[in-house]
């Protein structure tokens, strides 16, 4: 029990986290280990400052928040400050995985299944240097406020990396391959899945081409649209960037036609998978907010305190990478809306164009980049052969003003590998994804 005090707004979250990192070097077993952390962090806002304090010993959190109240100045009328009056007063409590946690299964099991997906990454002599990792965490959160509010809810992800290197005489390759979600079991059924993409990998190495470099029209899979939507876009709407940027709130100015009309960019952190948030870290509830709708800056993503200096509402995006640091302005599960098309359809007027099905990574705020790992050249509406891009670039608004096309589907990622990075906080876990999108013209190298 915490004992708040009059005066000041306080809070305290507390994540109990379990993880398991499983790795096999060239098929020997070269880590094994489960990790339990609690930890706990503090804020007290007198109006004028927050003071901070991360803390595992959770069992004497009571005196960590009274060393915070004595540096603090007592406010009599701190419930009315613009920051105070936006935090919400929820209560709650979530409990998505207590039947299939993670915690609840052996590192045995959890080595063997690590093993089942092995041969993918011996499939060919040109094969070499394996690697595959099992990695895992179930997360407990407690959120407390002097306001009122009492959270808790679960967190889990799970999932499988492999990677190895292809060498065949002159041509090499990067492979790599990874599935995550929230189930172990459904882990059991993806090892076909990771062999079909080392083998199709293979066939990448040996017969790709440099390609053509210029402007072409260029049809994203759902992770390369996905990654493009959250480097290129959702970093900017991140509305710390722009609190002392006034170029960026003119920029920014809501309203304003920045995209295509068949264009829509959603964030929710309501969605299961590595970016599920359903509170956030100023207890704040998930909800859906629209970045782009219709082609229209219809929003931008908000703390307490972004929401209070540019006179907005919270949209639930307040997010520490743990106990360790003070929340930032941060995504969830970023994607881009369904449109109406095939991927037959939305390839087949393209002459000459480029399909980017998986990507190396990405970046991007005003200009962005995007690393293709394998991409096909479209020739007659047809997809062709194998090519090697280095990079696709462009402006951001001026690429978003040329999405022409949307399949009517969508696909979702979730990644238990890296994350984003912001600041020194790295990895976040984050959803994103969309549908197969076409842009009638990106500058290909």
């Amino acid at each position: 029990m915490i004992n708040f005090k009059k005066g000041c707004y306080a809070d305290v979250r507390i994540e109990d986290r379990f993880s398991t990192e499983i790795k096999f070097l060239n098929g020997k077993l070269s880590e094994s280990k489960e990790r339990l952390e609690k930890r706990a962090f503090l804020r007290v806002y007198d109006g004028k400052m927050w003071y901070y304090s991360s803390t595992t010993d959770t069992e004497h959190i009571q005196k960590a928040m009274d060393e915070l109240y004595e540096v603090a100045e007592p406010n009599p009328d701190i419930e009315n400050d613009p920051v105070v009056k936006r935090f919400e007063r929820n209560v709650d409590h979530i409990e998505n995985f207590k039947d299939n946690s993670v915690r609840n299964i052996s590192i045995g099991d959890k080595t063997q299944l690590l093993k089942s997906f092995a041969p993918a990454t011996s499939l060919d002599e040109c094969m070499t240097m394996p690697i595959g990792k099992y990695l895992d965490r179930n997360s407990i959160y407690q959120f407390k406020s002097s306001l009122g509010a009492d959270i808790s809810y679960d967190y889990q992800t799970c999932g499988i990396v492999l990677f190895c290197d292809m060498v065949e005489g002159e041509k090499k390759f990067g492979a790599m391959w990874q599935e995550g979600g929230t189930d172990f079991n459904f882990l059991k059924s993806k090892t076909k899945d990771a062999e079909n993409a080392f083998k199709e990998q293979i066939e990448f190495m040996r017969n790709s081409v440099p390609v053509e470099e210029g402007d072409y029209p260029v049809v994203l899979s759902p992770m390369a649209a996905g990654v493009f939507a959250h480097e290129s876009f959702g970093h900017k709407s991140e509305s710390d960037f722009m609190l002392s940027d006034e170029s960026m709130k003119r920029e920014w100015e809501l309203g304003k036609k920045v995209g295509s009309p068949i264009l829509t960019i959603s964030e929710c952190g309501e969605i299961l998978g590595s970016g599920y948030t359903p509170y956030d870290d100023d207890g704040t509830k998930a909800r859906k907010n629209y970045l782009i709708k219709d082609g229209i800056l219809a929003g931008r993503l908000h703390s307490a305190v972004t929401a209070a200096a540019l006179e907005e509402d919270i949209t639930g995006n307040s997010r520490a990478v743990d106990c360790t640091y003070e929340p930032l302005v941060r995504m969830t599960t970023t994607f881009i809306e369904a449109g109406k098309e095939s991927f037959d359809s939305l390839i087949s007027p393209i002459k000459k164009g480029y399909y980017i099905k998986t990507i190396n990574h990405g970046s991007g705020m005003s200009t962005f980049t995007i690393a293709p790992s394998v991409s096909y050249e479209i020739i007659d509406g047809k997809l062709g052969k194998p090519v090697q891009i280095s990079v696709i670039t462009g402006n951001v608004f001026e690429t978003l003003g040329l999405i022409d096309g949307l399949s009517d589907t969508i696909e979702l990622k979730s990644f238990v590998s890296g994350g984003c990075g912001k600041m020194e906080q790295y990895p976040l876990p984050v959803g994103f994804g969309g549908p197969y999108v076409r842009v009638s013209k990106i500058k290909v190298q």
